[in-house]
């Protein structure tokens, strides 16, 4: 019976913990399906946008507005992090074993010590770790300048404390809380995943999470229905993807043109972004270069653990020596073992990434040389990289296939009353009527 009651209080106190992150979290998916009054409501917000009191306690309930993402450890976690190699650890326990055949046992008998064979190992190790470290350690210090160099802000409609008006106010997009009433234009980073309230020739483009290259057209479905006090649709479209929703517009994505007022829904690693970012950002898996040094190690390791007894047999039983077997036994291990290889490798690698500093690519893990080198197939897309995301338009044919001054007119006088954000065609249109690449009918002035 003890028992049951302690279980029936874990799965109370689990649903209560869900509960609670429930209404911490809300879904930009559900909130497309509401009117914008309904969402506000909802948010415990109005249109007049959140007091300071409230925007700040808000910030304590929900955290910052920042998304998971990598950051660099500490210096000293750095240079451990660069000794963290098992082809090091067999040179230090080679060096270690070396110190007592070579110093240690020599000193104790009065004997010659020899120090070239650890001093060697030990320059090699130290060099390798310390040239990866620096490299790492400066790339990824140039990384952070070059981000803390960039401060995104957005602009949000807040109360001042008592009786004072909602006046609009510049602020961090790390200071906006689910509930924030922000205003959207043209060149604006949407800073959260929002629900539109207003909006007007807006067009958004969202190529960094769908890939498209055109602006999607977003504006408040729902207006003609809030408008009659519904705040559903009769029936939503549950085969939409998110970024074909209309009325919200995702963390990430960037105005072209227009401007809005919404409200903010998510943020953080609750946003859509967020999840995705939240994700990806973990231990790392193993590289093929990784796999590839755990694998010369591992070779190495084996064959002396081969090597090393059988060597000490044969002489310990040929010659009956069995201190000298020992030591001799140890000397062909260090033989086997390629001191150079870390310091070679390093040195490469390090190489590369001075050669790609210059054509302005940071290069924050060395490792990655060899993974970008080893590519057999780059599966990338292709607008902006291969192709140019560009129309040109070279012809303007009537319906008997003739060139005809007045199909241009009439496209240009189209294109450049289009409102909004102009397509490719219209901007392949405009271009060539104003370029001067033909010369503009004088009817189209």
């Amino acid at each position: 019976m003890t028992d049951m009651k302690i279980e029936n209080r874990k799965i109370n106190r689990s649903a209560s913990e869900n509960d609670k992150q429930h209404k911490k979290s809300f879904a930009i998916e559900t909130e497309a399906f509401n009117s914008p009054d309904h969402t506000l409501a909802r948010l415990n917000s109005s249109r007049q946008g959140l007091t300071t009191e409230d925007a700040l306690e808000r910030l304590n309930e929900y955290g910052r507005n920042e998304v998971a993402h990598e950051q660099a450890p500490p210096a000293l976690i750095q240079l451990l992090q660069a000794f963290n190699n098992p082809f090091i650890y067999v040179l230090m326990a080679l060096a270690a074993v070396s110190f007592v055949t070579d110093y240690w046992l020599p000193l104790r008998n009065g004997e010659e010590t020899d120090l070239t064979g650890i001093i060697i190992i030990v320059t090699m190790v130290s060099l390798s770790g310390l040239l990866r470290f620096w490299q790492e350690f400066r790339t990824n210090k140039a990384a952070q300048a070059l981000k803390s160099m960039v401060r995104t802000t957005a602009t949000v409609l807040r109360r001042g404390p008592g009786n004072m008006g909602p006046a609009q106010e510049e602020i961090a997009i790390e200071e906006l809380v689910p509930g924030d009433i922000i205003f959207l234009a043209a060149g604006d980073l949407v800073p959260a995943d929002v629900r539109l309230l207003e909006s007007r020739d807006l067009f958004v483009s969202q190529s960094i999470l769908s890939g498209e290259s055109l602006p999607v057209e977003k504006y408040d479905v729902l207006a003609s229905v809030s408008g009659k006090g519904c705040d559903r649709l009769p029936e939503p479209n549950k085969d939409k993807s998110l970024l074909e929703m209309g009325n919200i517009c995702l963390m990430g994505t960037n105005v072209t043109s227009g401007r809005a007022q919404a409200v903010v829904v998510a943020t953080g690693n609750r946003t859509w972004f967020g999840s995705l970012a939240k994700s990806i950002v973990g231990t790392r898996t193993q590289t093929a270069f990784d796999r590839g040094v755990n694998s010369v190690s591992w070779l190495l390791i084996r064959f002396m653990l081969v090597m090393v007894p059988i060597v000490l047999l044969i002489n310990g039983f040929s010659k009956g020596d069995w201190v000298e077997a020992s030591l001799f036994a140890l000397a062909v291990a260090v033989g086997l073992t390629p001191e150079m290889l870390p310091m070679i490798v390093s040195s490469n690698l390090a190489k590369g990434a001075i050669a790609m500093s210059r054509r302005k690519v940071i290069v924050k893990r060395l490792n990655a040389i060899q993974n970008f080198g080893a590519m057999d197939v780059l599966c990338t897309d292709k607008t902006g990289t291969l192709t140019q995301d560009n129309i040109i338009l070279e012809h303007h044919l009537d319906v008997s296939g003739s060139e005809s001054d007045r199909v241009l007119t009439l496209a240009w006088l189209n294109s450049s009353s289009q409102s909004g954000a102009r397509n490719l065609m219209d901007r392949a249109c405009c271009a060539l009527a104003r370029g001067g690449l033909r010369q503009r009918p004088k009817s189209a002035s």
